[in-house]
């Protein structure tokens, strides 16, 4: 009897502590890794713009993200990059670009704080070159890539989902200053493999003059279709009142292409469109890109391209580029 009740003893804690080391194993673990981007370019200037070359440092983003439930996560990002002073001097200057946490139950997420937006981050995703030139709207300034605010998220199907974000509307560089807000709603449609379609809208105001009131909004059409051997997208962007100045209306359109050659290297095309209600705005006119990227690691990317830029006033000026991204 007392070898049965022994054994029974002896069982019961061996079982114990088997639980305990599964309830151990539960328990999540807090991770973290670093942030570490950087983007660099040799260019040299071609006709009109020949006395132009040099190296640069375009970019480098420094920070951490981290996971501290299985819901709960977070980062925070410093964006060193270059801004003008004083007439054409350039000085290094950096930001915080993100200082957010992010929270994700099922197919919700909700993120605040200093928070990357989803006004063309589809875009972005899809062109894939940012280190050698931004987006459509992020490259003329119909928007900031990240605001103070607050975005949820939801996936409603496997090819649907939807966005809305309310944020102070100055963008990550400049610290909010009224009382206004820039509210947006996007939707992301996968109708077949491959093809993706985004839809966007946004809405600014700022009192100007007194107590007077403009509205600004953003409208913004995509659909890109990826294939194993090739991807092209387009991108159609309108936007209204633009820095809240009545009929200061500007529109404009990108297509973009990459065509994959080998593992480690593709060839890569874009061309820009961007016009102006009553030709009011001296930035109208198209640009052309064209290139090739090598990638022989992961974490390394090199891109020599040319690029020509043709303003509706003024000459038409030309780069040759050899830009790098090195990312961990």
């Amino acid at each position: 009897m007392k070898r049965i009740l022994i054994s029974v003893f002896l069982a019961a804690i061996c079982l114990s502590s088997f639980g305990q080391k599964q309830e151990e194993k539960k328990k999540f673990q807090i991770k973290g890794q670093p942030i570490v981007t950087v983007f660099a370019n040799y260019h040299a200037g071609i006709g009109n713009a020949n006395k132009e070359s040099g190296f640069a440092l375009d970019r480098a983003y420094l920070g951490y993200q981290f996971s501290l439930t299985e819901k709960l996560s977070g980062k925070v990002v410093f964006d060193m990059g270059s801004t003008k002073v004083s007439g054409s001097d350039l000085e290094r200057v950096a930001y915080i670009k993100n200082a957010m946490l992010s929270w994700k139950t099922g197919n919700f997420t909700l993120d605040f704080g200093l928070i990357g937006l989803e006004q063309f981050n589809v875009q972005e995703k899809f062109w894939g070159y940012r280190y050698i030139m931004k987006s459509f709207q992020d490259e003329y300034k119909f928007g900031s890539s990240a605001d103070m605010g607050i975005l949820g998220k939801y996936k409603f199907t496997k090819w649907l989902s939807a966005d809305i974000t309310i944020s102070n509307g100055e963008g990550y560089k400049k610290l909010n200053g009224d009382n206004k807000y820039r509210y947006a709603v996007g939707a992301t449609i996968l109708p077949v493999k491959n093809l993706t379609i985004r839809t966007y809208y946004d809405l600014a105001s700022k009192s100007i003059e007194g107590d007077e009131t403009k509205d600004q909004q953003n409208l913004a059409f995509f659909a890109g279709y990826k294939h194993e051997l090739f991807s092209i997208g387009a991108e159609y962007n309108q936007m209204y009142n633009t820095k809240f100045k009545e009929d200061n209306d500007q529109s404009g359109f990108s297509v973009y292409s990459t065509i994959k050659l080998e593992d480690q290297f593709n060839l890569f095309g874009r061309y820009d469109n961007l016009g102006s209600k009553d030709d009011w705005s001296s930035a109208d006119g198209q640009r052309i890109l064209v290139g090739i990227q090598y990638a022989p690691i992961k974490q390394l990317k090199i891109a020599p391209n040319f690029s020509t830029w043709n303003p509706r006033d003024g000459k038409s000026s030309s780069f040759v580029y050899l830009n790098i991204e090195f990312k961990l």
